[in-house]
């Protein structure tokens, strides 16, 4: 028989027991404090345990004797008859690739000892008894908290300064009486979805508060999402600090939207909010979503989808047949086609065209009031919400050091939960084990005063690609780098990577101009797949680079390593015959073998380019200067390699079409666009990056 004990966030959850494949267990009855008698694990059991900790016990029960003898062979990399690929990571260590939710496997000689999985928001290890000090438990040796139970205090209507009530369910330390500080999650999703996974703050000493937000499951009021959540935030947090239990201390978490609505609370300068853990945390409209650069994002719509009933409804984001969904116009019509019913956000989106009162509502960047609430935020370069956090990272830049705490690594929008993106395989070092100790230390500093060092840690970890090292920095933008212009020149054939366009470092003085038609019924297309529901993942763009209305522009080959970190600021001088259209660019890094992968991008709408709150059309074959903010990275572009970057009008799955006309991204007629970048000369267009010291 083998025993081992399961471990999230340091918490001892549960004894296993495999006997062939048989499994029993003795789990903890949170609410008691004390372990249950032993049983067998049942399959509605394990379905539990899958979604609490995302490993499989019965599965496994089935393979451990099959991987001893496999994993005995002690080679580089296996893939085993499940057709799972496993990587030598260390000695005695292997990572799993190929999938999301990986199961590490941790061995002595020839017995597995461990099952480490990591996700988003916390981490759980399976390990035989005896040898946790091989994992991140003993980091968690720290937490000196003892282990409360957990009480149900009730569900309570919140009552917000207009009248309408937001249902509100309340989790607190049973054994404690008052001065507890709080940690408030409010959420779209329906706040009993996987509610269990925040308790793991109760059992350390803290109340959680977890609320339905305005129009969602059984919150009264309109859904119209982000439009509410400054003053529904601030409501909130008051009265919770006027609870007989509350220590007036309040700190938020989440992820997305749930990210999305701590900031915005923030904006309200509530002045019982104490401490932020802002993860993956949505933007503001015209630079994050629904209106990237003022362009329409039709890679939300999924979202737009699961969220479009008063009950989440994720099963709406799977479709085979996104393409002709995508393709259905007026916009506003796409809801009654594909669901048989209206979308009412989705309409009031598409009827403010500019930005303005109704958009500033939600802008939690404008409305900030510069009040320090400690911020740890989290995010991934390939993160759908990046632009969120580059506005989060925009706000706290000032913070001093104790106040600000930053983690960047090479993950999508799901977070700290794949090791290879999209056929892009990242080091074995890409994962974190200590995300959510790293909250929790968080959270008993600033809402609980423990001096446990996160003020003197370092304010900055962030990932760099392709050399695979976590670094660290004072601050973001990273000091320690220098901007460098790269200018965009060629012959005047700059069409696919097949032409003469070239990324120098040198000013050019010869003017040049590239120019490409941009036909809004056939589009180019960002590599996405929409069901996933994931729009910034890092891609091979070799074959969409072939296209005649991409401009590709490439650097000679780099002669040593070349680290970039950072946003990337564009300033291109471009014209039309067209009196609006968008521009679309990329920064891909070219291999050895002219594998051109995506690392970030970008997107305006011409008419937008002095402004969002009032357009400006475009002069037949007038020059101008647009300006794009890209999604951050940090990439080191290696010896052999190229950097590029391309510029195009359209990105299918990502934006809708620019019709070309004053009707923008929601026209029936469209007209194809004769679009020229001007370089060279007074017209410097370039890139510029943060090039590493």
């Amino acid at each position: 028989m083998r025993e081992y004990k399961l471990y999230s966030s340091g918490i001892l959850y549960a004894y296993f027991y495999f006997e062939g494949e048989k499994v029993f267990f003795k789990e903890l009855d949170v609410y008691k404090n004390e372990f249950l008698e032993k049983r067998e694990l049942t399959k509605e059991k394990n379905e539990e345990y899958i979604s609490f900790c995302k490993i499989d016990f019965l599965e496994i029960a089935k393979k451990f004797d099959y991987y001893e003898e496999l994993f005995e062979t002690k080679e580089e990399n296996i893939i085993t008859k499940f057709d799972e690929v496993y990587e030598l990571a260390s000695k005695g260590y292997y990572i799993q690739r190929k999938i999301k939710f990986p199961k590490n496997i941790l061995l002595d000689g020839n017995e597995i000892v461990g099952v480490l999985c990591p996700n988003r928001e916390y981490a759980s290890i399976l390990i035989k008894q005896g040898y946790e000090n091989h994992t991140v438990l003993s980091q968690w040796e720290e937490i000196k908290e003892p282990i409360h139970p957990v009480k149900y205090e009730g569900m309570f209507d919140v009552l917000t300064r207009d009248g309408v009530k937001l249902s509100t369910d309340v989790f607190l330390p049973a054994d404690m009486k008052e001065n507890i500080p709080t940690i408030l999650v409010r959420t779209p999703y329906g706040k009993e979805l996987n509610n269990q996974m925040y308790f793991r703050y109760v059992q350390r000493g803290y109340a959680v508060v977890i609320q339905d937000v305005r129009g969602r499951n059984l919150s009264e009021g309109e859904w119209i999402p982000n439009y509410f959540e400054v003053e529904d935030g601030d409501d909130t947090i008051t009265w919770i600090a006027n609870r007989p239990w509350s220590s007036k201390k309040v700190g938020m978490i989440g992820g997305s939207y749930l990210g999305y609505v701590q900031w915005a609370a923030a904006a309200s300068k509530n002045p019982y909010l104490s401490a932020l853990v802002s993860i993956v945390c949505a933007g503001s409209a015209f630079v994050d979503l629904p209106r990237r650069g003022g362009a329409f994002t039709s890679g939300m719509l999924a979202w737009a989808f699961a969220v479009s009933q008063k009950k989440f409804k994720p099963e709406l984001m799977e479709r085979d047949d996104w393409e002709e969904v995508l393709n259905i116009r007026p916009l506003n019509k796409i809801p009654e086609k594909a669901l048989g019913y209206k979308i009412d956000f989705l309409e009031k989106w598409l009827s403010e065209k500019d930005y303005n009162e109704f958009w500033h509502k939600s802008n939690w960047h404008a409305r900030s009031q510069n009040k320090e609430i400690p911020a740890l935020i989290m995010s991934g370069w390939f993160d759908d919400n990046g632009m969120g956090t580059t506005e989060a990272l925009d706000l706290v830049k000032d913070y001093p050091i104790g106040k600000r705490k930053v983690i960047l690594g090479p993950w999508q929008h799901s977070g700290n939960s794949r090791y290879d993106l999209h056929g892009v395989d990242f080091g074995t070092n890409a994962l974190r084990f200590d995300l959510d100790l790293n909250f929790l230390k968080w959270f008993d500093l600033h809402l609980k005063g423990i001096e446990n060092k996160m003020d003197e840690s370092a304010p900055v970890e962030y990932y760099t690609v392709g050399s695979n090292e976590w670094k660290t920095a004072q601050n973001w933008p990273v000091p320690q780098t220098d901007q460098v212009e790269i200018y965009l020149t060629s012959n005047g054939c700059a069409n696919t990577s097949s032409g003469d366009g070239k990324l120098v470092f040198e000013n050019v003085e010869n003017e040049g101009i590239d120019s490409y038609y941009y036909d809004p019924e056939n589009l180019s297309t960002h590599i996405i797949d929409m069901s996933e529901n994931e729009i910034e993942v890092p891609e091979d763009y070799t074959e969409e680079e072939k296209r005649e209305d991409i401009l590709c522009y490439t650097s000679e080959v780099i002669k040593e390593d070349f680290t970039i970190t950072g946003d990337i600021n564009v300033e291109l001088f471009i014209s039309s015959d067209a009196v609006d259209t968008d521009f679309m660019v990329r920064i891909t890094d070219v291999d050895e073998n002219g594998r051109s992968i995506k690392l970030a991008d970008g997107i305006i709408s011409a008419k937008y380019r002095e402004g969002f709150s009032e357009p400006k059309y475009l002069e037949k074959d007038e020059v101008y200067k647009i300006n794009i903010l890209t999604t951050k990275i940090s990439n080191t572009f290696k010896k052999g390699h190229k950097i590029r970057f391309t510029i195009t009008s359209s990105a299918k799955n990502f934006v809708f079409p620019n019709s070309n006309t004053k009707d923008g991204y929601n026209s029936e007629v469209v007209v194809i666009a004769n679009n020229k970048v001007h370089h060279g000369g007074k017209y410097l267009s370039k890139i510029v990056v943060r090039k590493e010291k």
